[in-house]
Parts: structure tokens; sequence; C-alpha cells
């Protein structure tokens, strides 16, 4: 396979927006190494999966050396990876706590390390985080505060890494969606969770997609927080 053709990383991907990243960026020509738990390959061959948890800095290491050793460079990094877990805040137990620092913060530290030294040789790069829109938007009546937490750390170091590595060809980006139909929303919580946005509804995976993918194409962008959320940052 040439080296030319540009390579994808993307966390989370089994399921849900991480497997719409994954489609979207082989429509777009790319080869994805894909990451998830319990991913498994399957019959496309521009789709290189790597199992484990993200969390774990020996699988993070794994799969940025497969995206060098298989194809040579690494163009992208999604950092999809994420858990929620929604309760007051005087409700989370010390393993909730650990389980969402590993995935959310863990994750991203380890995979974004290796990633940015491959990105640092090739003197380009492009990191991208999904975040989620209660960072600036906190909804009352859905307490989320280890999300802030942690997600709220991820659109922080955005911005940091954005100027950091702005001379050397790398850029960092975010998307923060709003409550989108993915399989974790049962159908019959669709019309509650499409009335907590301004515009009446939930969001599509395509949605998130395309917001990646613009900022894919979007070459003078970097340090921004695209929000796809029906309205939702702007207020209620």
């Amino acid at each position: 396979m040439s080296n030319e053709q540009k390579v994808a990383i993307v966390t989370g991907a089994s399921q849900g927006i991480g497997a719409g990243i994954v489609k979207g960026y082989r429509d777009n020509g790319y080869v994805v190494v894909a990451n998830s738990r319990n991913i498994e390959s399957g019959a496309d061959s521009g789709v290189v999966a790597v199992p484990g948890n993200i969390g774990d800095r020996d699988v993070a290491r794994r799969v940025v050396e497969t995206a060098i050793e298989r194809f040579g460079r690494v163009d992208t990094l999604v950092n999809n990876a994420g858990i929620f877990i929604g309760k007051p805040f005087v409700d989370y137990t010390v393993e909730d706590f650990n389980n969402v620092i590993d995935v959310n913060l863990a994750g991203f530290f380890h995979v974004t390390q290796f990633a940015l030294r491959q990105m640092l040789a090739q003197r380009h790069g492009h990191i991208v985080q999904i975040t989620t829109t209660l960072v600036d938007q906190p909804i009352g009546g859905a307490p989320s505060g280890l999300a802030g937490l942690t997600k709220g750390g991820l659109d922080a170091v955005t911005r940091e890494l954005a100027i950091e590595y702005a001379q050397n060809g790398i850029r960092a980006n975010a998307v923060a969606p709003g409550i989108i139909k993915t399989p974790m929303h049962a159908p019959q919580t669709h019309e509650f969770l499409g009335g907590l946005h301004p515009m009446g509804r939930m969001g599509e995976i395509q949605e998130i997609v395309d917001a990646v993918l613009y900022l894919e194409r979007a070459g003078f962008v970097t340090g921004e927080t695209l929000h796809v959320d029906g309205g939702q940052h702007a207020g209620r």
C-alpha cells in the first residue's frame, strides 16, 4: 500500500458515533486503525481492528504502532472513546470515578502522546476530540459532574495542543455533541431527549461525522470546539 494514502486512528470505534466516523473516513479514502474494547476485524481490508481498553498504555501504544507498521504514518487521531455516567455528584463511587478517568482522560493521554510523536516526525497531523456540549451548558435535572470534569479537560487541552503544535503543522480541534441517536438511548426515550434541545430533536450520528470531516478539511481551523447540539450551548 502506498505511503501516500492517509491514515486515521479512531477510538471507541465499534458502534454508534465511532463506527460512523470510521465509515466517514473510509468513504473519503482513508485507511483506518479502529480501537475499542471488543472490536473485531470485518470484511473491509481498509479497517484494521486493534481491540483493548485505550486507557491501558500498552493498548494505546499498540494502536499507534499498528498504524505506523502497516501504513507508515498517522494523519488523524479521533479521540472518540468515552464513558458517560449521569448521577448526582455525591452518588458517584470511586469505581465510577476511576472508570471515567481511565477512558476519558487516560485513554486520551496515552494514545495522543504516541500519535503526536509520529505527527511531529511527519510535521503534519490532526487531532480531534469528541467532547460534549454539557461542558458549556449543563442541563438542570440531568447531573453529569464526571462528564464535565473529564470532557471539560479535553475541551481545554484541545486549545492548548493547538497552540503548542501550531508551528509543527499539527492541528487540534473538538466536536461537542448534544444527545445523539445511538444504540445507548432506548427508542422510548427519544421524544424526551429530543425535547432537551432548542431544535426539538436528537442529533443523528451522520451529523457528528459531518462535523469531524469538516474539521478534517478546514486546514486553517485549529483550537476550535464545534458544537453540534441543536442549539443547546446557546442556552435555554
